[in-house]
């Protein structure tokens, strides 16, 4: 039945081409774009997404498509995320305040432990070597295996940008502690010249550790429907 159905539409697109535009060069794609495709994504798509994602970014830094894995929005992504890097029981640090759905999205289903690093509206609530410290060792304390860093930038819900200094003392806690940063950076594409926005892969290059183990470590969580209004 499947067979037969598949035949059936892929007829009647081929004598309505004008109802549906699935071709290339003149000729169907529909069967190319029926079947299962890459898991991780259409390559043409990731292509354009890749060179968006750069552009947007003022070009200072450069994807690789190949390494682009697509998801059905930004929650599933970090809960993959999750899946992926801990275990149950395993936790996360992330920034104070954050995104109260984190509580549903990352927890519920993987068994991590999100623990906060206790940011002050003293200071902008700013994230610093002390606090990132004490985190980590309220997690130790609590018996938890802490797997990485989890940050919004810009954040949700302050809709501040992380500095330079900030994203270095990010990037030296993860290095010395051999563990995840994940960025996740879904509302870059509408942040104003000021404050600018820095990347967290544009700091970990302007450090050279593109041969650091942190490099494979380091994951950005972006999705288009912030940007582009979608639901």
């Amino acid at each position: 039945m499947e067979r037969l159905s598949l035949d059936l539409l892929k007829t009647w697109i081929e004598n309505n081409q004008d109802a549906i535009g699935l071709t290339n060069n003149g000729e169907s794609v529909f069967r190319d774009l029926a079947l299962f495709q890459d898991y991780h994504g259409l390559p043409a798509f990731k292509n354009v997404l890749a060179e968006f994602m750069a552009e947007i970014r003022g070009n200072k830094v450069s994807f690789d498509p190949r390494k682009l894995v697509l998801m059905a929005g930004a929650t599933a992504a970090s809960e993959t995320l999750m899946f992926c890097i801990a275990e149950h029981g395993d936790a996360f640090l992330l920034p104070t305040p954050y995104y109260p759905g984190y509580d549903r999205d990352l927890k519920w289903r993987t068994g991590v432990e999100l623990v906060p690093i206790h940011c002050l509206s003293s200071n902008g609530f700013k994230v610093t070597k002390f606090a990132l410290e004490e985190a980590y060792q309220q997690a130790k304390k609590l018996s938890l295996n802490v797997k990485g860093v989890l940050i919004t930038n810009p954040s949700n819900p302050l809709g501040t940008t992380m500095s330079h200094v900030e994203l270095d003392e990010l990037i030296t806690f993860t290095v010395a502690k051999k563990i995840h940063l994940i960025s996740d950076e879904i509302f870059f594409g509408t942040v104003f010249e000021n404050p600018s926005f820095i990347s967290i892969i544009e700091a970990v290059i302007d450090r050279k550790l593109e041969k650091n183990d942190l490099w494979s470590r380091v994951h950005i969580v972006y999705s288009l429907s912030k940007d582009f209004g979608l639901e």
